[in-house]
């Protein structure tokens, strides 16, 4: 099994749209792995983790046919996470061949969005009902969907909405992905990630060197998390340690990011990056 990492930043890209400030700029010069679009992952060719407006160009970079796709867990609401108007051209008017529907799963705030976007005048006469579904979620529900076993947890995010992260059980395999969150979870959250042994863990590592007052993490509080998971018992020396979803304001280019994850068996993802297990 493995984990495609399509896109690996935060919000504002890296290098960010409008920045100048000196890692941006290192990101321009270096290209490559320093060049990192917005956060969206394709496990086992089959199951998508969020969609943001960077899923069109991940599409074509990563060579996807979308409409073979079924299953879409979304993390929260906020942009970088969830740009819902593209889901209108998986209607037979703007595309052609998808097969079956996409199911999306979210909280309320991305269904609201979801329905404020697709419901508007412009797409009125073409109604996606038989091409996409969405499904509410909340923290502690699980659920089947294209043979995987999905259990949403609530993240440390933004408080204005439950904000979810994502275990994924198939074929024996079992994944924690933990983008957007900060490391101090509910208890509730703990116990549904504590009854589980993990394939690959994917934390949050916003901040880079810099440590994250909840909200999101850094380096230093995703290791303290890993940490816990290998204390719980969760993750031992089998487990693939990854983290992402990096800012430029963590101050870090690709190469000192690798280099920190090397000396502790993590791996910093890069865009394009495919992680086995």
């Amino acid at each position: 099994m493995k984990m495609l990492y399509m896109g690996t930043a935060a919000a504002e890209g890296w290098p960010a749209l409008f920045c100048s400030c000196p890692v941006c700029e290192h990101a321009r010069r270096a290209g490559g792995k320093n060049l990192r679009t917005r956060t969206q992952a394709l496990l086992d060719n089959s199951l998508l983790i969020d969609f943001p407006p960077d899923t069109y160009c991940h599409a074509l970079r990563y060579g996807l046919n979308l409409g073979d796709i079924h299953t879409l867990l979304i993390t929260h609401s906020h942009m970088d996470h969830w740009f819902p108007t593209d889901l209108i051209h998986r209607h037979e008017h703007f595309g052609h061949g998808a097969t079956g529907v996409l199911d999306v799963y979210g909280n309320e705030a991305v269904e609201k969005s979801f329905y404020e976007n697709l419901l508007i005048d412009r797409f009125k006469p073409h109604p996606i009902d038989d091409v996409v579904r969405f499904h509410v979620v909340r923290g502690g529900d699980r659920f089947w969907s294209g043979g995987w076993e999905i259990l949403a947890v609530p993240a440390d995010h933004d408080k204005r909405e439950e904000s979810l992260v994502y275990i994924c059980k198939k074929d024996g395999k079992t994944v924690f992905y933990g983008h957007d969150t900060g490391c101090e979870l509910s208890r509730a959250a703990w116990d549904l990630i504590a009854a589980e042994t993990y394939s690959l863990v994917s934390l949050d590592a916003t901040m880079g060197q810099k440590t994250a007052e909840r909200y999101h993490m850094g380096l230093p509080d995703a290791e303290r998390m890993f940490r816990k998971l290998e204390e719980l018992g969760c993750i031992d020396a089998h487990t693939v340690k990854v983290v992402s979803h990096f800012s430029h304001n963590g101050e870090m280019s690709h190469e000192e990011l690798t280099a920190w994850g090397a000396v502790r068996g993590i791996r910093a993802a890069y865009d394009g990056m495919e992680a086995e297990f």
